[in-house]
């Protein structure tokens, strides 16, 4: 596999000895959207969005391009999940309106998610980084963090040496690309992987600090969000290094004491995170985009129904993963796109569908009801594991009834 890395040689004053900690960020490209071209190879070079209902209706695997669903038609409430870079490049993003995308780019080929192919390569290029290093961090479907500190390669030209292995044992095996940045931490890596993608591997060392990162717009950094951004913007700082250039004590007066003093450590490059191998999740969640706005007096027998399942799936993930939760919360959207949340949290810890059911009815009945509903979520947070010493459960409920209230 060929990569565009950049050249194999190393600062002057940087000589990596096997103490120094390399971290790597490694990052699919366009991952969804990559493994369904290897089940629709016909697709490849097209514009390509992925998104809408799980179990739309899909081609054959030869089928001719002239049975491939077209954008342009699209009627629905669905958002793109992702999209080939060739119909990036007409501003379609993840998390977009499928309607909106239409407009952008009508010619797009639509494809359904298929979450389940997704998470079996998921299991397989993770496979693979694991026999080149395995202390690695789980992120999600489509990245991870790998520790190259103590493995072989990890620290030779400053860890690209295992990276262009890993990337091309990814490719030889699952026919998937991918990117990775390499660095003293977890948070220069992450921002590595994007200097060169698709297919590119990232070197940053710590004395490149003001070189590579400091140019950056603020929102590089993974944390800072949209109005944080925004707020930077007002005060005059567009970029890291002008971050960096702000004293920690003035951050805090605008930021409060916790989140400024962490954008300060954060624009000096400076991050003792470790590479966790296990980590326990904090939330479990369901949550529906309605195909058309409901109301919860009109349609109140479909909500409720809705309602009903979202629950029973949450407390199935649970039982699953052999986890239990206390805190209960609802996410509402309406139809003017404003969002609600509420949420209780009980004396005891629940994977109960019926219990789950009856907290999520009490704080729905806390919610402004009086508009159409777009989105209903269901989250259970505040996990434990099952078999924890703090787990106590309460018996289970009967069943709960079928009403929304």
């Amino acid at each position: 596999m060929e990569s565009d890395a950049e050249d194999m040689g190393m600062p002057p004053e940087e000589h990596p000895s096997p103490s120094v900690r390399r971290i790597a960020h490694l990052d699919m490209d366009a991952f969804y959207a990559s493994v369904e071209l290897l089940r629709y190879p016909q697709l490849r070079g097209e514009r390509v969005v992925i998104g809408g209902a799980p179990r739309g209706v899909r081609p054959a695997v030869h089928a001719p391009l002239g049975e491939f669903e077209r954008l342009r038609n699209y009627a629905g409430r669905g958002v793109v999940t992702t999209a080939t870079y060739a119909a990036r490049e007409f501003g379609v993003h993840s998390a977009m309106g499928l309607m909106k995308a239409a407009q952008l780019c009508p010619d797009a080929y639509l494809l359904p998610v298929d979450f389940d192919e997704y998470r079996r390569y998921s299991r397989r290029f993770k496979a693979v980084i694991a026999r080149y290093a395995p202390v690695i961090e789980d992120r999600g479907v489509d990245e991870v963090y790998v520790d190259f500190t103590h493995a072989e390669g990890g620290q030779q030209h400053g860890g690209r040496t295992l990276a262009l292995r890993i990337q091309s044992a990814i490719f030889d095996e699952t026919g998937l690309t991918c990117s990775i940045g390499v660095a003293p931490n977890k948070l220069i890596a992450k921002m590595a992987s994007e200097f060169r993608k698709p297919r590119g591997v990232s070197i940053v060392y710590e004395s490149e600090l003001v070189a590579k990162i400091w140019p950056l717009p603020c929102r590089k950094i993974s944390g800072i969000g949209p109005k944080a951004g925004a707020r930077l913007e007002q005060l005059g700082i567009r970029t890291i290094g002008e971050l960096a250039r702000c004293e920690r004590e003035w951050l805090a007066e605008q930021f409060g004491p916790n989140h400024g003093s962490w954008m300060y450590e954060c624009a000096w490059g400076r991050d003792d995170r470790e590479v966790v191998t296990q980590s326990e999740p904090v939330s479990m969640s369901r949550e529906t985009t309605f195909e058309r706005d409901l109301h919860v007096l009109r349609d109140r027998a479909e909500l409720s129904a809705v309602f009903t399942d979202l629950c029973q799936r949450v407390a199935q993930d649970l039982q699953r993963h052999a986890y239990v939760g206390r805190t209960i919360g609802i996410k509402l959207r309406y139809d003017n796109f404003e969002r609600a949340t509420r949420e209780q949290t009980l004396d005891f810890y629940t994977s109960d569908p019926a219990q789950i059911r009856r907290a999520a009815g009490q704080c729905l009945k806390r919610a402004p009801l009086e508009r159409r509903l777009r989105l209903l979520g269901v989250r259970v947070a505040g996990l434990a594991r099952r078999d924890a010493p703090e787990a106590r459960t309460a018996p289970p409920a009967p069943p709960a009834p079928m009403s929304l209230f």
